[in-house]
């Protein structure tokens, strides 16, 4: 409490409407003396369990941050980032380069892929494997399936090329099939099946080995506009049917031109006075051995042998041509 002074003032200073000296030391006094009471203080910032979860929050922060700087490092490390790729993959300015293994989950779409240049270039899968081709519609235009069981291509046309790019070795579309090769060898045991007609220029064997049509429950038919030629230059030339054998011609002739022609078993007839023949195969025994015959052919074309004669002794009436 502040200490109380008593000023006596005298007459002269007491005017109206002036301070009389005893407040004026007195308000002065009060305004020096220093406050004996306690001030209020207010605390300025964050205090109390929001502090503790402020820094509980910071240090959560910075864990998480260490954590993935860690998990970061560690990725590269694991997939071997490096400034040109990544593990097996090598970006490059002609594109980029898969080295070793790759698997692919997902489609993959690429322009062109191939192999390095000392090493094959190998498309691996569990079940198949499929190429697809699209137009800039969206739409399937080729496929080419290679599974398990079979090789499947779907396209308007498929095409077998040589390794310089140019001939083409096979092509095969709706209309029909091509075959490019110098040679065509079927090496089955059973060789070449045809369900309808084959048209070629040209049918030859390999060399020292035999040419052979054969058609074993059927008959066998060779054709041509202008003619067939059949030709063995270094060995003999064989027929052989089972019931009939035909050589036709219906505007020209069958010419047989050959050193030695011979017609095996043919039936033999025998001249006898009577103008009959008989079917006997031998002369008798008190007669000459007859050496000599004379071909004759029968009006439907069958053709038998006769003993030859002074004249001819082919008949007309004979027994051969009678029951041919």
């Amino acid at each position: 409490q502040m200490d109380e002074k008593w000023i006596i003032i005298s007459e002269e200073d007491r005017r109206p409407g002036a301070m009389t000296r005893e407040q004026y030391i007195l308000a002065t006094q009060q305004n020096s003396l220093p406050r004996t009471e306690h001030p209020q203080f207010y605390p300025v910032g964050i205090y109390g369990w929001r502090k503790r979860c402020l820094y509980f929050f910071v240090l959560l922060l910075l864990v998480t941050m260490i954590v993935n700087l860690a998990m970061t490092i560690w990725i590269l490390k694991v997939m071997n980032f490096t400034v040109d790729g990544m593990g097996n993959l090598r970006v490059t300015k002609k594109g980029i380069r898969l080295e070793g293994i790759s698997e692919f989950l997902l489609p993959l779409y690429v322009k062109e892929i191939h192999s390095r240049k000392d090493s094959p270039l190998v498309l691996q899968s569990d079940r198949n494997v499929t190429v697809n081709a699209r137009n800039h519609m969206g739409q399937l235009t080729g496929q080419l399936t290679v599974g398990a069981d079979a090789v499947e291509a779907q396209c308007k046309r498929f095409e077998v090329r040589a390794s310089d790019g140019g001939k083409v070795l096979f092509s095969a579309d709706e209309d029909e099939i091509v075959i490019g090769a110098d040679r065509l060898k079927v090496t089955g045991t059973e060789g070449a099946v045809f369900g309808h007609s084959v048209e070629t220029p040209h049918i030859r064997a390999e060399p020292s080995q035999d040419l052979k049509l054969e058609s074993p429950t059927r008959s066998l038919v060779m054709e041509a506009p202008r003619g067939v030629q059949v030709n063995a230059a270094a060995g003999d030339l064989k027929a052989t049917c089972r019931k009939e054998l035909h050589l036709q011609s219906t505007e020209g002739e069958i010419f047989l031109n050959a050193d030695t022609i011979r017609l095996g078993n043919l039936p033999m007839g025998s001249f006898s006075s009577s103008s009959s023949f008989s079917s006997s195969s031998s002369p008798s025994s008190s007669a000459p051995r007859q050496t000599i015959y004379e071909l004759c052919a029968c009006p439907n074309g069958k053709l038998y042998l006769s003993p030859a004669g002074a004249g001819s002794t082919c008949q007309s009436n004979s027994n051969i041509c009678l029951w041919s």
